[in-house]
């Protein structure tokens, strides 16, 4: 899934299981690129290499609260919100005015469908 902002597209990876969302940016010296999304209420940065961005949303990706610039050894809560995304820095500034996240999935080709459709097409004859 990605996040657009503008013309800029963001990968968004889904941390699901225990050891993911343990892990997340903890020691990740590189320059962040990606964002990642977690199911909680609360957001901590202890031992992030970084300063991040932080969104707060419900279910339906509408923007409960907004954390810009959040340097290490930091803890939110939002009891309202059901997932949090940690972005790379200054991708919130265009966020202030809105109330929602464009979250979209990726397109995946089925294989099986593209190769049925070029037989019903008579590609192969």
């Amino acid at each position: 899934m990605y996040l657009k902002i503008g013309k800029k597209k963001i990968d968004i990876y889904d941390y699901k299981t225990t050891k993911e969302k343990i892990k997340s940016l903890r020691f990740v010296l590189e320059k962040l690129d990606y964002g990642i999304r977690k199911k909680s209420k609360h957001a901590n940065t202890y031992m992030f290499c970084q300063r991040v961005d932080i969104i707060f949303t419900d279910n339906d990706n509408k923007i409960t609260s907004l954390h810009e610039n959040i340097k290490s050894e930091k803890i939110f809560f939002d009891f309202n919100a059901t997932y949090i995304y940690y972005l790379p820095i200054n991708t919130i500034k265009n966020l202030k005015d809105k109330k929602e996240l464009k979250i979209k999935e990726k397109k995946i080709l089925n294989i099986y469908f593209f190769i049925s459709y070029l037989y019903k097409i008579k590609f192969f004859q």
